[in-house]
C-alpha cells in the first residue's frame, strides 16, 4: 500500500502544485529537511514553491504530462513532459548564478523532457533528484547562438513512437 500511496502523493504534487499552481499541497506533501539537489538552499519547501511561482510566472499555461510514474518501495520515478508558452520573465530561481538575471519573454512554445526519482516516507517527499533536457528548453526559446527557436511539437526530446502508440 505504501508504493500506491507514495505514487498518488507524486502525482499530486504535479497535478496540483506544478500545473494548477496550488502551493499549499508542497506543505502537504514534502517533508521537512528533504534531501535534494540544492544543499544551499534552507528550506526545500520554499525552495520549491519559488521554483513553481518562477515556472507559472514564465509559463502561465504550464502543464507537466507524466507519460511514466513507476514506484519500488519507497521511491517513486517519474517521467514527463513540460509544456507551456514562455509569456511572462523567466527569472530566479530557474537561472544559474552568473547567467543573465532574467530572460524576457519569448512567446515560444515548449515541450521539455524531465525525470524525477523521489523517495517517500509516510506518503511524503523526503528525497529528491531531477534532470530536465534544459538545451531543449534553451533551443526552444531561440537561446542558443544562430539558431532560431524549433517548434515544441517536433522537439527531439519528444518520445519516439515505436507504432501501436508506444513509445520508446
Amino acid at each position: 500500500m505504501a508504493v500506491e500511496q507514495n505514487k498518488a502523493a507524486v502525482r499530486r504534487t504535479f497535478e496540483e502544485g506544478f500545473n494548477r499552481g496550488d502551493l499549499t499541497v508542497i506543505d502537504d506533501l514534502i517533508a521537512d529537511g528533504v534531501d535534494h539537489q540544492h544543499p544551499d538552499e534552507p528550506s526545500f519547501r520554499e525552495h520549491l514553491k519559488a521554483v513553481i511561482t518562477a515556472m507559472r510566472t514564465a509559463f502561465p499555461d504550464l502543464h507537466f504530462e507524466i507519460s511514466r510514474l513507476i514506484g519500488e518501495g519507497e521511491w517513486v520515478a517519474l517521467h514527463s513532459f513540460m509544456t507551456g508558452t514562455h509569456q511572462g520573465d523567466l527569472g530566479p530561481p530557474l537561472l544559474p548564478p552568473g547567467g543573465p538575471s532574467v530572460v524576457p519573454a519569448t512567446g515560444q512554445p515548449i515541450k521539455v523532457a524531465h525525470m524525477h526519482l523521489i523517495r517517500c516516507e509516510g506518503g511524503k517527499g523526503t528525497e529528491l533528484w531531477h534532470v530536465m533536457d534544459t538545451m531543449a528548453l534553451v533551443g526552444q526559446l531561440g537561446l542558443l547562438p544562430g539558431r532560431q527557436p524549433t517548434s515544441s511539437g517536433a522537439h527531439p526530446s519528444a518520445p519516439v513512437q515505436a507504432g501501436a502508440g508506444r513509445s520508446i
